[in-house]
């Protein structure tokens, strides 16, 4: 992205975050952010119906030989019923399902919406099925309209979409939003007079996970339960390269780790000049989650940008109401509460899950990981950010199970991240990458056996404001341009204070501790060229006029306070 695409889409947040932050008057952040994400929906599967319904009036026009769409003028007898004809095919459901585009009624079209909304309450907005009237309650009323009529015609979004009514919302107020929303032009953008080349996928995802953000900032503890900081997923997803596969979280709050996914594929399709949509054929997502608000956010952010995705029949507990029980996914991607106490139940002590050793019953962090194992293929590999303790801490079970994974050879990789990563706790945190193949008989990776890669990647990132600290595209790019190398062979190199690649006895010296910094050691210091016999005798003389100087100024203080008659 260039920057004037970048700042356009800076001042499209700034924008649209100043028009829905007026709803907080009314509403707090956990439940404006259901009409704010609601309208996002809206307008993007409007937006992306319009496209569509363009894309197919020039096919239905062109004549070639190859065009099955083409529709003959010369058909018709009059250019009324050619026209006619036009939009009769444009309603056509399957033109859109063909194209992974959702299938929008008339009622939901952000066109009516924006119609029907200024309109006064009481007014006949069409006739139902029946033939009885149908009138505008409220624009509340008419936003549900859509939504149900969205979820009527869509099966997989069937109870998804969250009503705004029960808000009582004021009308002018959320006329504003949803005029605010048609003002800006999300197919064809322009800034300062010139075309971008962003999509409205592009544009409508970015909003949507920049609200996300927004709103977990807002939310604070509770709200970072569903939102993973945009760096860390991508960091994630760059060391996994999931291009094709079956993909699972266990843990997926809002689909964070699926949504890079779906960007990495199209970025790696373009670099390897192929077709990002076939490609995508071959992904298949799979996640599940406990909080109810946070599934439904997880099902629109995959149908906003035309993700297939299989998130169970509900939301659930992942221990106790596995909703994927037979799968074993390609790739295995999690950031779960850290350090959750109140998970365990009798039911679960025989867990065949438990290979590795039982949990302990006040922390979740290994229960987790053994979860993602049992549902890892043979070949599969993982991904799980937990908290530092996690590396290291040896009471209730936790370090003979971490022996026990060691031991058989499924650590691949550690990552310590810097501190102040995370909306939601300042606890410091790790990422776990696991294999349960390590030998490199698919000719893309070497033999790792035996060998477990450290990277302390503490000092890296930025202070994105005085809270929160972030990763900048080059330290992603590091971190995982390391990994990669060792992984291959190629061009991998130990430096010290950041990565280091040990063998199982190192690690069995250290107690089976996985903390990075026991094993890349402090970073180079670099050579000024002075001798450290010189050294010593400089800054020897240097403290020592220092002290001298701290004498000189403890006698003036003393001297100008015996002036004013004190004591010393």
């Amino acid at each position: 992205m260039n920057n004037t695409e970048q700042q356009f889409l800076n001042d499209l947040d700034a924008k649209l975050w100043k028009a829905a932050d007026k709803l907080r008057s009314n509403l707090d952040a956990a439940n404006y952010k259901h009409v704010v994400l609601g309208l996002i929906f809206l307008k993007y599967v409007s937006d992306a119906f319009e496209e569509r319904q363009e894309s197919l009036l020039e096919l239905f026009r062109t004549d070639t030989d190859d065009n099955i769409y083409y529709l003959p003028r010369d058909d018709f007898d009059s250019d009324e019923d050619y026209q006619q004809a036009l939009r009769g095919e444009l309603e056509v459901l399957d033109y859109y399902r063909e194209a992974n585009v959702f299938w929008v009624p008339k009622a939901a079209r952000w066109s009516t919406l924006k119609e029907k909304a200024v309109l006064p309450v009481g007014t006949v907005l069409w006739q139902d099925d029946a033939g009885h009237d149908v009138k505008l309650r409220s624009v509340s009323w008419l936003v549900d309209n859509a939504l149900e009529e969205i979820e009527r015609s869509n099966a997989k979004l069937k109870g998804i979409l969250n009503r705004i009514s029960q808000y009582q919302l004021d009308n002018d107020k959320l006329l504003g939003l949803i005029n605010t929303f048609s003002d800006t032009s999300f197919t064809k953008p322009l800034y300062n007079g010139e075309p971008l080349s962003l999509h409205s996928k592009d544009i409508l995802g970015h909003v949507y996970e920049y609200f996300l953000g927004q709103f977990a900032l807002a939310e604070g503890k509770q709200g970072g339960q569903y939102y993973t900081p945009k760096s860390i997923v991508t960091l994630v997803v760059e060391m996994l390269e999931p291009y094709s596969g079956r993909v699972y979280d266990p843990a997926m709050g809002s689909g964070g780790f699926f949504v890079s996914s779906d960007k990495f594929i199209e970025e790696h399709a373009k670099e390897q000049h192929y077709d990002a949509a076939e490609q995508k054929k071959h992904i298949s997502v799979y996640g599940q989650e406990s909080n109810p608000t946070t599934w439904k956010l997880a099902a629109m952010n995959m149908a906003i940008r035309g993700i297939d995705f299989n998130f169970g029949k509900k939301n659930g507990d992942t221990f106790l109401d596995d909703q994927h029980p037979d799968l074993r996914a390609d790739f295995v991607m999690a950031n779960p509460p850290f350090n959750m106490k109140d998970w365990w139940s009798e039911s679960l002590a025989e867990d065949a899950r438990w290979k590795y050793g039982t949990p302990p019953k006040g922390n979740a962090n290994l229960a987790w990981m053994q979860h993602m194992l049992h549902h890892l293929a043979p070949t599969g590999s993982m991904a799980l950010l937990l908290a530092n303790g996690s590396m290291s801490y040896n009471t209730n079970n936790e370090g003979e199970i971490r022996k026990r994974l060691i031991e058989e050879d499924l650590v691949e990789c550690m990552v310590a991240l810097p501190g102040q990563l995370f909306t939601n706790t300042q606890i410091p945190a790790c990422i776990w990458f696991l294999t349960k193949d390590k030998s490199g008989k698919d000719g893309k990776k070497r033999d790792r056996r035996d060998e477990v890669l450290f990277i302390d990647a503490r000092n890296l990132g930025y202070m994105r404001d005085r809270v929160l600290r972030d990763f900048a595209t080059d330290d992603i790019r590091k971190v995982a341009d390391t990994f990669h190398a060792w992984q291959r062979g190629e061009g991998y190199e130990e430096v010290a204070g950041y990565c280091a690649s040990v063998d199982f006895q190192q690690i069995e010296k250290h107690d089976f501790v996985l903390t990075p910094g026991r094993y890349v050691g402090a970073p180079d210091q670099e050579d000024d060229g002075e001798p450290f016999a010189d050294k010593m005798a400089r800054l020897t003389e240097q403290l020592r006029a220092q002290f001298a100087e701290s004498d000189r100024l403890e006698a003036e203080i003393k001297r100008n306070l015996g002036g004013l008659g004190y004591d010393c």
